[in-house]
């Protein structure tokens, strides 16, 4: 966004409350006190860095995870103001660390835009670090400031440490986690550089840098900076298909109080859910207006040129939205003054005005672009006509299913042994391999809550097949029918029949495998079940021992090699456990099914473009692109997550 000229001292910034009870119930800040939790106290404060590159004041941001353990964040924005609050009687820097909602967000003077709208902010990060310190370069001069035991103790009093090396301006923030708040301290670098990127797509030329300096981690840094913005992010997603035609076409469009660029093209694929979308900077992985005004606009463009290049008759249907948009590519980037955000995870934007903008911006933009591309514009349009044509023929698969009862929920799959509960709320759907651990685990379930669905053999792969083929595919008919909730465009998230549905497979190659391929029929086909939360990977453990006459259960080898630092005179073997088919009953029941001590892995799409890519590599056509992930991440395999 174009700088901005008015002022920003401390009489710009409001306190909406104070940080009275963070530390007491940290859930309610940051989501919980796991990794996401830990990750999100890095997203504070770099949002802040990048709050002043959205309003045109910073142009590098670099975060160090150092040696000691800390995370440290540096900017070279304006500098978080060092002045004293007339009302408040405190510097800037001490009303934005200690106050919750401290900042200069929220009267929209100190930024125009900026993501952190829901009052949380870098206070909850000093609430709960162990030690934070903050280092401000404002007016030629170097300021510091110092806190510790989550902020209650100031240890350094806000002072002058010197000169600002070379006239810089801007803010450093470093922080130590507090270890009696968080299960692990630990940050995750891939975590870290999967957010960081999307934030230089995003903000073009924006520069961003990564180090890690904990011994035993990569230490080389990372550097993004994207030149070309969001044009570089469709074509980074897009690198792992086969394009359709090398161009990437783009829309721009700044209006008082807000803005709009999109970016698009398209790939030779079938999926339909390639319009990634951001509102400041935030991934709306919901969508909400601005996708609707996009969607509109793009069903209305390629139908009127398809019209005027007669490549649709006038005796033929309209192009369906779906149609237009598989294999599509997009992003949509919005920035607007006041953004209205659905809910506290600010996943759907609700603003009417930006519809009416993108829209518009569309019609205009997207009319030009197809008429000054006509070989790029006629590959759109029959590529849709083809999807059209696939469309109808899935229209009639899906009647077939409907006529043998799997859809409408009168009749269910013969294999599914379901729960007698009525509650969807507590109803599970296991979704097991194989039939003999679908035997074990019909034995091991409780009947009233947990309904159990076997998969024979390996799920077709769905990125790779239009609908109207894997309507064909009979354990595909068999989930779709077991779900209740429809397919594709027409799937229903209201009619789920269950609200956890457990992918239950051995730890083996094969188990990845099968696993792997029903995630990717999750996320491109009820994509809305992974958004809610809905879908679950079962955690069996790998080992049992004894401790006195009582078996226990070690879900991995770090598991196990905590045990035995805990129990350093334990002498019984470890028993390495079977496949799932092998448990009896009981055994499957205690390590896997029972809630109260069972592991399940909740499998969430934070940042859906860059799943998006991800789900492409692993199954794709692109055997270069999928090896060449796997050696990268294969270190970080025990973090993996969708």
């Amino acid at each position: 966004m174009a700088q901005q000229t008015s002022s920003y001292d401390a009489s710009d910034m409001t306190i909406l409350e104070g940080l009275a009870h963070v530390r007491k119930r940290p859930g309610m800040y940051i989501g919980g006190t796991g990794l996401a939790g830990l990750h999100h106290l890095v997203w504070e404060v770099v949002d802040n860095s990048i709050d002043e590159a959205m309003a045109g004041y910073a142009s590098h941001v670099e975060i160090t995870l150092q040696a000691d353990g800390s995370c440290h964040v540096e900017d070279d924005g304006r500098g978080i103001p060092t002045d004293i609050h007339k009302e408040f009687r405190m510097s800037g820097v001490e009303i934005a660390l200690t106050k919750l909602g401290g900042g200069g967000k929220f009267e929209g003077k100190g930024y125009q835009v900026s993501g952190g709208l829901h009052g949380v902010g870098v206070s909850v990060v000093n609430a709960l670090s162990a030690k934070l310190v903050v280092e401000v370069d404002r007016g030629g001069r170097r300021h510091r400031m110092a806190f510790a035991d989550g902020g209650s103790h100031v240890t350094e009093k806000l002072s002058v440490i010197g000169d600002s090396p070379r006239g810089r301006t801007g803010t450093t923030v470093t922080f130590w986690p507090d270890e009696s708040v968080f299960e692990s301290t630990e940050f995750h670098a891939r975590t870290i550089l999967e957010r960081i990127q999307m934030m230089a797509f995003l903000n073009k030329g924006l520069e961003i840098r990564f180090v890690d300096q904990r011994p035993g981690f990569d230490n080389e840094p990372v550097t993004y900076r994207y030149a070309g913005g969001i044009v570089d992010f469709v074509k980074h997603v897009n690198k792992t298909k086969e394009p359709l035609f090398p161009k990437v076409g783009s829309i721009e469009q700044v209006e008082p109080g807000q803005e709009v660029e999109i970016a698009f093209t398209w790939n030779t694929g079938y999926q339909t859910d390639g319009v990634h979308s951001f509102a400041n900077g935030i991934n709306t992985i919901e969508g909400g207006t601005h996708v609707e005004g996009f969607r509109a606009a793009l069903t209305t463009v390629v139908n009127k040129y398809a019209r005027a290049k007669n490549l649709l008759k006038e005796k033929d249907d309209n192009l369906a939205g779906e149609d237009i948009r598989e294999g599509i590519v997009a992003i949509i980037s919005v920035r607007l003054r006041e953004p209205q955000f659905e809910g506290q995870t600010k996943s759907k934007l609700g603003n009417p005005e930006i519809k009416t903008m993108v829209q518009r911006a569309t019609n205009e933009r997207l009319g030009d672009w197809f008429e000054e591309n006509p070989t790029e514009g006629n590959k759109v349009v029959k590529k849709a006509i083809a999807a059209s044509q696939a469309r109808l023929a899935a229209k009639k698969a899906r009647d077939v299913i409907r006529n043998k009862t799997l859809l409408d929920g009168a009749g269910m799959p013969d294999k599914l042994k379901d729960c007698s509960s009525k509650n969807r709320e507590e109803r599970e759907l296991f979704i097991v391999e194989g039939d003999s651990a679908g035997g074990s685990a019909s034995n091991a379930r409780d009947p009233r809550t947990q309904a159990i669905l076997p998969i024979r053999g390996k799920i077709l792969n769905v990125e790779r097949a239009r609908l109207d083929r894997m309507l064909k595919n009979l354990e595909v008919q068999a989930l779709i029918g077991a779900i209740g909730a429809g397919v594709g465009e027409e799937f229903d998230s209201e009619k789920r029949r269950y609200d956890k549905i457990v992918l239950l497979a051995d730890a083996d190659v094969d188990g990845g495998h099968i696993r792997t391929l029903l995630l990717t029929f999750f996320f491109r086909q009820m994509k809305t079940l992974v958004e809610l939360g809905c879908v679950y990977i079962a955690q069996p453990p790998l080992y049992s021992t004894e401790v006195r006459g009582r078996k226990i259960y070690l879900k991995d080898d770090r598991a196990k090699d905590d045990f035995m630092e805990a129990n350093p005179n334990h002498k019984k073997d470890f028993a390495r456990l079977k496949g799932l088919g092998e448990m009896d009953a009981e055994e499957l029941h205690v390590t896997t099914m029972d809630a109260g001590l069972r592991t399940l892995l909740q499998v969430t799409v934070e940042q859906a473009a860059l799943a998006d890519e991800v789900m492409s590599i692993l199954m794709g056509e692109d055997v270069e692109s999928r090896k060449q992930f796997i050696v990268t991440n294969a270190k970080d395999v025990r973090f993996l997550d969708v």
